[in-house]
């Protein structure tokens, strides 16, 4: 019978419980121990997952539990801490939730923790699962568009909640490929308070290394995605080609364009289908080296990289080159920068988030 890894998860929110119930379903799995620091919360969660630990220091936890998966569900400013509580705890793999950090100072500090320690790491970008992102890749890869020249993303929610997911996406449909350079813009302050902190709008763009280039725009002045009626998921992603176009709507399907004609189908973003072989691809990490988890850190990074080349453009004008040589605190900058002017609304829909 093979191992039957561990698991801790620290924070018992929305996604928290996601993970943690993904985890419990999961043969290979076992949920050892739960975290929160949240009484209230922390006892709810108790008594629908039925962990064999429960605590509100994740520290005192992990001690307790010594975990072989240290998964976190946290607000994104304590990344750091929770990252090196896990490194601190002996998991052999960390999983947790994107944005990887607020700030390059803090994602070096976390990508150089993890690579001292030798801990695999995925980020949660399980969307990639979904069938109708998986149908877009499969068209792109079957070759059916020519020659890829550009990807793009667009997302209604703000920066720290979505530019992480409509990088790494581009990022799979170009084949994974290195970013070279991006220049963004920035405009409205209202979310830079958040505890998502962003700015109210960014848009931009990137080359790639293999002569692709991105185009993003995220927040208050993305397009609309009207096939889409939930507001979060109004996510559009999608590449084109010398010989036709795929694209998917987070919330509505996916379509494509080619030399054989139009074609289309279903999907829809649901964690009940995307957690499963997100959780599964962790026990096949950890059983196997050389069996990669999609979500995996280094990838994540790259992409968690562009978004802070983004910010220091729309902070400081001109091109950002890429990687980046040195930390700096990028919301910071754009808190200085940013103009005060009210941000400018491409939807009547969007006015209830970017009001201020």
């Amino acid at each position: 019978m093979k191992e039957r890894y561990r698991v801790l998860v620290a924070g018992m929110g929305k996604r928290g419980m996601h993970h943690a119930a993904a985890f419990q379903t999961n043969p290979r799995f076992e949920l050892a121990g739960i975290c929160d620091p949240d009484e209230a919360r922390l006892e709810d969660a108790s008594a629908k997952l039925g962990a064999a630990v429960k605590g509100k220091g994740v520290r005192e936890v992990a001690g307790a539990v010594r975990p072989d998966v240290f998964c976190f569900c946290t607000p994104p400013h304590v990344r750091v801490d929770m990252v090196r509580a896990g490194v601190e705890s002996g998991a052999r793999l960390i999983a947790m939730e994107k944005p990887i950090a607020l700030t390059s100072a803090e994602g070096f500090e976390i990508r150089d923790l993890l690579a001292a320690s030798g801990v695999k790491a995925v980020v949660s970008h399980q969307h990639r699962y979904g069938e109708h992102y998986r149908k877009v890749k499969e068209v792109i890869a079957s070759g059916a568009l020519g020659r890829i020249h550009t990807v793009y993303g667009t997302a209604t929610g703000w920066m720290m909640h979505m530019l992480s997911h409509l990088i790494d996406y581009m990022r799979w449909y170009n084949g994974e490929a290195e970013a070279e350079w991006v220049i963004a813009q920035a405009a409205g302050r209202g979310k830079l308070a958040d505890l998502h902190p962003s700015p109210d709008y960014i848009a931009g763009f990137i080359h790639f290394r293999n002569g692709v280039h991105g185009a993003i725009e995220c927040g208050a002045g993305a397009p609309d995605v009207p096939e889409v009626e939930y507001w979060w998921r109004k996510c559009r992603m999608g590449a084109q080609g010398t010989d036709g176009f795929a694209e998917v709507l987070t919330g509505g399907g996916w379509r494509a364009v080619t030399k054989e004609g139009a074609c289309s189908g279903g999907g829809s973003m649901n964690y009940d289908l995307d957690m499963p072989p997100y959780i599964q691809e962790m026990a096949d990490w950890l059983d196997d080296d050389s069996r990669i988890h999609s979500c995996h850190f280094g990838s994540a990074y790259q992409g968690f990289e562009i978004m802070m080349a983004f910010c220091r453009s729309a902070a400081q004008g001109g091109q950002v080159p890429l990687p980046l040589n040195r930390a700096a605190d990028e919301i910071d900058l754009l808190r200085r920068s940013v103009p005060q002017a009210k941000v400018l609304l491409s939807i009547p829909a969007s006015a209830k988030e970017y009001s201020a």
